[in-house]
């Protein structure tokens, strides 16, 4: 998408996270628009606090933001050991901006980042998706079972 730019952040997102920076450095409430990006584009992510999605993005080894402009137009991060394990996490893309490359360029982004490289397996979990991301290598993994296990608080 022609004028869209990536932003690799530092481990931990502080720019996002304290102060809400966006391209340039330059603050764009950030923080703000990755909140409604995920109300708007993420059902597994609705009604995420400002606190929440700070304290995400502190223990998020590797975030990923596309930018138009002043528009938020995706998103992505990835935890890690940095050895055995990695996880993709909430990778979004606007509906409306869907199809061009943007969810490849953002998983690439993420699976290119120093935390990620020589893990032995990077995880994530899907529920529309599958298709989008057998074009990036992953395949549905037999032999292991999703288990889940909720907060109560």
């Amino acid at each position: 998408m022609n004028g869209t730019r990536l932003l690799m952040h530092a481990p931990g997102a502080p720019g996002l996270r304290l102060l809400g920076l966006g391209p340039g450095l330059r603050p764009t409430r950030g923080l703000y628009k990755l909140q409604r990006l995920l109300n708007q584009h993420a059902f597994w992510a609705q009604g995420r606090s400002i606190s929440q999605l700070r304290r995400m993005l502190a223990g998020s080894a590797a975030v990923a933001s596309l930018w138009r402009g002043k528009r938020l137009v995706g998103f992505a991060r990835a935890s890690s050991d940095g050895a055995f394990r990695a996880v993709l996490w909430d990778v979004v893309i606007p509906e409306d901006v869907q199809g061009r490359g943007l969810g490849r360029q953002l998983v690439e982004a993420l699976l290119q980042h120093p935390s990620l490289q020589g893990v032995e397996r990077i995880y994530l979990m899907t529920t529309n998706g599958e298709g989008f991301y057998t074009q990036l290598d992953f395949r549905r993994s037999n032999g292991q079972t999703l288990m889940l296990r909720e907060s109560s608080g």
